[in-house]
């Protein structure tokens, strides 16, 4: 385990990590509507490893789709070869370079603290699990979310998952990666639906519609 002590510490392990990748980026990139220059900035990397065969994965928060700066990104690296799917809730922010390393932050909510790269084999398999199934479950970008009348999309789900954790709307946004006003929102929204005066209350019959699991 290698301790990358800053920001720039991490950019620029991840700079050496990806310039010299060989066959595969995969990307978990939470924190919803991305930065112009972080964009901006990413391009000339993803143009290279792209034109040189490299697998490139990345998924995103379903909120991205209502940012046309990050989904117009999005897109861009799609046509360059690279793939993009989107969920609901990311656990945690990771990219992995040819199965080998791993770069997680050391905390969730501060990237200013820091990360972690691991290379260890067991560590790696189970990263790699990992993201394999948030991929699976992801939606490719450009697919119309799809939901029977009545159902929950995505989006719905996960923050009634969150409220029935316990989060505020405040956590609840940063999830997402939306704003506080959207979060709230939809948690009105969803408590409406299920005609609930309080959050407990919306989860007690979100698991009588089967929305939620009896343990939720």
């Amino acid at each position: 385990m290698e301790h990358l002590a800053d920001v720039d510490e991490v950019r620029t392990r991840l700079a050496v990590l990806t310039e010299n990748v060989r066959t595969e980026v995969m990307v978990f990139a939470p924190g919803g509507a991305q930065t112009e220059a972080n964009m901006a900035a990413s391009r000339p990397l993803n143009e290279r490893l792209l034109g040189r065969g490299v697998t490139m994965r990345t998924i995103y928060l379903d909120s991205v789709r209502n940012n046309p700066a990050s989904e117009a990104h999005a897109k861009w690296l799609t046509e360059l070869g690279g793939q993009v799917r989107t969920v609901a809730v990311l656990p945690l922010r990771m990219t992995i370079v040819d199965r080998t390393t791993a770069v997680l932050p050391v905390n969730s909510e501060d990237s200013g603290q820091g990360a972690v790269a691991l290379n260890g084999q067991g560590t790696l398999t189970a990263l790699c699990t990992l993201f394999e199934t948030v991929w699976e479950n992801a939606r490719p970008l450009g697919q119309a979310p799809r939901r029977d009348e009545g159902e929950l999309d995505h989006q719905e789900a996960a923050t009634l998952r969150l409220l029935a954790e316990g989060h505020t709307d405040e956590g609840i946004a940063k999830r997402l990666g939306v704003s506080h006003r959207t979060a709230r929102r939809i948690a009105t929204v969803l408590m409406e639906r299920l005609g609930a005066r309080s959050r407990f209350e919306a989860g007690v019959r979100a698991v009588q519609r089967g929305w939620l699991p009896p343990d939720a």
